[in-house]
């Protein structure tokens, strides 16, 4: 070996893998990276296949949604971004979307919304943290998904009901920089979101900082508690929960998560790290530790860890994988299971269809079909979007189309508006003059505005003559008419 390919395989080794730092009750977990940089003579970049060995690097930087020519010519414009946040600065191709937007994939997060009721309705105050920390494990299910939503349109709406007694809306209040307001509520909670999304662009990877906060209203009292959180990839990176039934406060630390291989190789997503449920009132709490993936996919989606009390004595273990299921068991102070109990399941992915291309669970197809839509859908709604309606039916080259047009549409809207001194004003959304601290920035807060309740009894009340062909209405965000005859 020459003393050049000697330094290479140093350098190789030295990066190829790291370490999982964790807690006392926390396992370690390592994680193999294979450089590809001489095989494809890209600086900075690596493959990782988690379900590979150490010498199929350079296969797998082949394999993926792009094919080879896309691939070039997709890096030589991103690698510029490398650093940069790029929410609103590249035209993505929709061969990597999903048929979804970003504001339908906040009512996604509902999906086991029965777990926070049940958290509610417990009076065991560890029964109820397992009960709370398997709801926040079950979003992650959705968001291994690698295709990216669309991002909605200024002014682009969402409406869900049908759904564990759950009434939904959300609205992209702006452009630049994105940012959506939701409000959703049942029997057991109400709560209003402001999410606002960042972006850095690591090469062949990406980190998503979706920053927002979340409003729980105790209607029983009407006082309400401020909830905030900054998410990565859409999970909460700190929550606070009010549960209604005791007025208990949960707080909530997820762990990180990546983005993998976004253009070089498979992608895929990882979340290692800890997971920290609080109970603020008594000072229980659950931690939960996220095996990191290892060389051969050892220890991905597990999870493992313990409901303690506020003297941090263990009560209850909990293990599973955050996609498939969760189960707990009463344990000793030693966190040994407690003879004559059992193991037994809280929570478990529901069925889902095979072989779906965007790997969607019923409830996604759900949300995507009319059978979730009130009567008289909003025109705005996204499952109207004519290139998220045409991606969801295979037609790629209509949904770039579509996706551009409606791209320049807004941009046409953004001038008119500059030009004749107009703000936009979201409608069933008012911004506040509060702003919300988070570790990437100030959150700007928009909060409800009870519009649209009003604007739902209006036409539930109404007798509908036949039924609407939901399907026909044309989608229209826009703030003003047809511009091109202007």
């Amino acid at each position: 070996m020459s003393d050049e390919e000697k330094k290479n395989k140093t350098s190789d080794d030295s990066k190829g893998f790291f370490a999982a730092m964790t807690s006392g009750l926390s396992m370690f977990g390592n994680a193999m990276h294979r450089s590809v940089n001489t095989m494809l003579g890209y600086e900075g970049l690596e493959v990782i296949n988690p379900e590979g060995s150490k010498d199929d690097a350079e296969e797998e930087a082949q394999l993926g949604r792009w094919k080879q020519e896309d691939r070039e010519s997709y890096w030589k414009m991103m690698h510029k971004y490398i650093g940069s946040d790029i929410t609103s600065m590249v035209t993505l191709p929709v061969l990597i979307f999903e048929p979804m937007t970003m504001i339908q994939k906040m009512a996604e997060l509902l999906e086991y919304s029965h777990l926070m009721d049940k958290a509610d309705e417990c009076e065991d105050p560890y029964m109820r943290l397992v009960y709370a920390a398997s709801f926040f494990i079950s979003v992650y299910y959705a968001y291994q998904r690698t295709w990216k939503p669309f991002n909605p349109i200024l002014g682009e709406t969402y409406e869900m009901v049908n759904h564990g007694g759950i009434s939904f809306v959300a609205e992209q209040v702006s452009h630049h920089p994105p940012m959506s307001a939701g409000h959703a509520e049942n029997g057991h909670f109400t709560y209003d979101m402001t999410s606002k999304l960042k972006t850095k662009f690591l090469g062949n990877s990406v980190d998503v900082y979706p920053l927002g906060r979340l409003l729980i209203e105790d209607e029983d009292e009407a006082k309400a508690v401020l909830v905030r959180f900054c998410a990565c990839l859409s999970s909460f990176h700190k929550t606070r929960v009010t549960l209604k039934k005791d007025g208990v406060v949960l707080d909530l630390v997820p762990p990180p998560t990546k983005v993998n291989n976004l253009i070089f190789g498979r992608t895929w997503v990882d979340s290692p790290g800890e997971m920290v449920l609080t109970n603020l009132t008594t000072g229980d709490k659950v931690v939960l530790y996220f095996q990191p993936c290892g060389w051969f996919g050892a220890g991905r989606y597990e999870v493992d860890g313990y409901v303690y009390n506020a003297d941090e004595e263990p009560k209850i273990l909990m293990t599973g994988k955050w996609n498939d299921s969760m189960s707990y068991q009463p344990c000793d102070m030693e966190g040994e299971p407690l003879p004559g109990t059992e193991l037994k399941e809280v929570w478990h992915v529901a069925d889902v269809p095979e072989n779906d291309k965007y790997e969607y669970t019923h409830f996604a197809h759900k949300i995507n079909s009319f059978d979730t839509a009130p009567k008289k859908l909003l025109a705005s709604d996204s499952r109207l979007r004519p290139d998220r309606f045409a991606l969801e039916k295979g037609d790629l080259s209509k949904a770039g189309a579509e996706k551009t047009r409606l791209e320049e549409r807004q941009r046409a809207e953004k001038r008119t508006r500059e030009a004749k001194g107009h703000k936009f004003a979201p409608r069933w959304f008012d911004l506040t003059e509060e702003l919300a601290p988070t570790p990437w920035g100030d959150l700007e807060i928009y909060r409800y505005n009870g519009k649209y309740s009003e604007h739902r009894a209006a036409v539930d009340s109404l007798d509908q003559v036949g039924e609407i062909d939901l399907t026909s209405i044309e989608f229209n965000p826009w703030q003003y008419g047809n511009l091109s005859a202007e």
